[in-house]
């Protein structure tokens, strides 16, 4: 009988394996919040295609990143930083905001 743990380690190396070349090969973006402010207010990212976001919260308030065009809503902490998976997104403008500070912090994502 092979050992549960065993078959774990070689389920978790086959899927590293296949998903290691297509994260390594994922396009990053970082957007800084700042001021209560989105730093660039527009990110051009390449449509039908699964990106990163990495989103630092250079102020001292948390600040919630939220996008109801793709979807995703989380929290940062003041002084942190997240990262947010988006897409793949068909051509076309997304908004994102903030939630905690909606009237200054807007952004948007163009799919090209």
């Amino acid at each position: 009988m092979v050992h549960k743990g065993l078959i774990l380690l070689s389920v978790m190396a086959s899927f590293m394996a296949a998903s290691g070349p297509a994260l390594a090969d994922m396009p990053i973006y970082t957007i800084i919040i700042k001021d209560h402010r989105f730093y660039p207010e527009e990110v051009q990212i390449p449509a039908n295609t699964k990106v990163k976001l990495i989103v630092k919260n250079e102020d001292a308030t948390p600040e919630e990143f939220e996008s109801h065009d793709f979807n995703r809503e989380k929290i940062i902490p003041g002084g942190k930083q997240t990262v947010v998976f988006v897409g793949p997104l068909k051509a076309g403008t997304y908004k994102f905001f903030g939630e905690f500070n909606p009237d200054t912090a807007q952004g948007r994502l163009i799919a090209k």
